[in-house]
């Protein structure tokens, strides 16, 4: 038997073989780097792993980022939602166009985003112009919590849309046709039809658009000089302090609490009470 046949024959080698590269490059790329974090903290004592937990400055920039990202997320599921379901349900002459010009956004990088918002709400935009004509002077928005938030919120509704559209799309129409015969309100027909088909889009994405919020950077780079949120906290520890290990502790707080999301919204969208 040829030696070189017998070794490629063998099934199992085979796949080891195929994953080799896959698995190196895993190793290379994001295993190491991941060590390197979590490590990274203890250079400089145990208790830099805590410091998000025990310096007020830290622990308000993490309570921004938390509560910001929420509050976009509800907004999003919202505004998404009815958005989606309308489109799903309604065909008039430039529906098509109408869902490009919403999901638009998808393709702007979130710098791009910002200056929307400073276009809109910054010392040289509309409002201001605006408000100085009127004698109020200079009224700005997007530098703070405000601009912030409708920065995030522009980026993340495209997604929201387009995922509750398609959602609302193969929903059961039968069961909705059923409870209206049998003399349902509109509002039991979305609280008993509705919701509970929609549930698991809902978990799915406001799993999504809150680990985007708290992750932003590009957004919050452009806008965040007097809101300051995690991302930005982190880039100034490591970019003007050179304060690695620090950097390191933030960055492993922010990525415990949006993985922690993403964990529970899996949880919630795999549980299903039939079961």
């Amino acid at each position: 038997m040829n030696t070189k046949t017998s070794f490629f024959g063998s099934p199992r080698r085979i796949v080891l073989a195929c994953m080799a590269p896959a698995a190196a490059f895993f190793c290379a790329f994001w295993l190491l780097p991941v060590v390197r974090l979590i490590t990274l903290p203890a250079e400089q004592g145990w208790s830099t792993y805590f410091v998000v937990l025990t310096d007020p400055r830290y622990i308000e920039s993490m309570v921004n980022t938390v509560v910001l990202s929420l509050l976009v997320t509800l907004a999003t599921l919202g505004i998404g939602a009815a958005v989606g379901i309308y489109l799903a349900r309604r065909r008039f002459r430039g529906r098509q166009i109408l869902l490009s010009l919403l999901t638009l956004p998808l393709a702007f990088p979130g710098v791009i985003v910002g200056f929307f918002v400073i276009l809109l709400g910054g010392r040289q935009g509309l409002v201001a112009d605006l408000t100085n004509a009127l004698g109020m002077g200079r009224i700005t928005f997007a530098y703070g919590a405000l601009g912030l938030f409708l920065a995030y919120l522009y980026f993340s509704l495209p997604r929201a849309v387009a995922t509750y559209t398609a959602a609302a799309e193969a929903m059961d129409m039968q069961l909705e046709e059923a409870a209206r015969a049998l003399g349902a309100s509109k509002l039991q027909i979305t609280r008993d039809v509705w919701l509970p088909q929609l549930a698991p889009t809902t978990i799915a994405c406001g799993a999504i658009v809150f680990a985007t919020a708290m992750g932003a950077f590009g957004t919050a780079f452009t806008l965040a000089s007097k809101f300051e949120v995690v991302p930005i906290t982190i880039y100034n520890e490591f970019t003007n302090y050179a304060n690695f290990a620090l950097a390191a502790s933030l960055s492993i707080s922010l990525g415990l609490i949006t993985w922690a999301v993403l964990f529970v919204a899996r949880i919630l969208g795999g549980y299903s009470p039939a079961r």
